[in-house]
């Protein structure tokens, strides 16, 4: 098969193009990318595609479909391409303003939702709003903000949550300062990846996510220490605090929660066994 769209006469020769094209990129899951991308270019999903897998694409089909692919061997992630992320079921557009929703990060929710029910709920570095939305549209709280300091992250997240029809206010704010509001339940993922860290992550990491949405700081615990803190101050009595940790972290969390005065401390673990969660009640 030639390289590039010369000589491609179907949909199936199109998509073994984009797949050998991943391949030698060395992009992991090249088959499930290129999929991806062709569903994306093409509208078929994978029905349409067996039915029409041997007809010719149109000429603009295959240049968009060169052009994304170009862009994913450049390691730029699926997610920004396809512009989607599903999280908890829902659909969310993402973009490199905000950090693209994780699987790990619906344990949070999960563990959030039984709590939320008629309460006050406060979603701190809310990102695309997946978080607040998630729990918007499944905990029927009696009200739900989310907070980020990023005026851009901000724009997706109230265009995900008009999208979704989720009733959420966002907001820009540096954590809690300046906030006066009290809260039943505060969640958060923060940014919690050590500084020096951070390069060695993958190119679709380090060099396509936003930073601020990465950078925990020198120990990767900034976030954590600012949220123990000011968290007290605008919890009820009672209230919860929940938020995402780092494999690594739970030691380090669950002691700043102990020193900052909170009780009935408890972590959780992810479905790959990793801890992924901590959570804590204001006395």
């Amino acid at each position: 098969m030639a390289e590039g769209q010369e000589g491609i006469s179907s949909w199936k020769e199109l998509l073994d193009w984009g797949i050998q094209c991943l391949a030698k990129a060395g992009i992991p899951e090249q088959e499930n990318d290129a999929w991806l991308l062709l569903e994306a270019v093409s509208g078929m999903d994978r029905a349409a595609y067996f039915l029409h897998c041997r007809e010719l694409p149109g000429s603009s089909q295959c240049q968009k479909y060169r052009e994304i692919i170009a862009e994913r061997s450049r390691r730029i992630p699926l997610q920004y391409l396809t512009g989607i992320q599903e999280f908890m079921g829902f659909p969310f557009q993402v973009g490199p303003e905000v950090l693209i929703p994780r699987q790990d990060t619906e344990l949070l929710v999960e563990l959030a939702l039984p709590l939320v029910s008629g309460k006050r709920i406060l979603d701190l570095c809310t990102g695309s709003g997946c978080i607040a939305i998630s729990l918007a549209l499944l905990g029927r709280p009696a009200q739900i903000e989310g907070i980020d300091l990023s005026c851009e992250a901000l724009e997706t997240a109230r265009r995900n949550a008009a999208n979704l029809g989720a009733d959420v206010t966002f907001r820009q704010n540096d954590l809690l300062l300046g906030i006066t509001e009290e809260y039943d339940v505060i969640v958060s993922n923060p940014p919690y990846i050590s500084r020096e860290v951070i390069p060695s992550l993958m190119p679709e990491v380090k060099d396509h996510e936003p930073v601020m949405a990465l950078d925990g700081g020198g120990d990767g615990l900034d976030f954590y220490r600012r949220i123990a803190r000011e968290g007290k101050a605008h919890l009820s009595r009672d209230g919860i605090l929940a938020v995402e940790i780092g494999y690594d972290q739970r030691e380090a969390v669950t002691q700043l929660f102990q020193e900052a005065g909170y009780r009935q401390i408890r972590s959780y673990k992810d479905l790959a066994g990793m801890d992924r969660a901590v959570t804590a009640v204001r006395r």
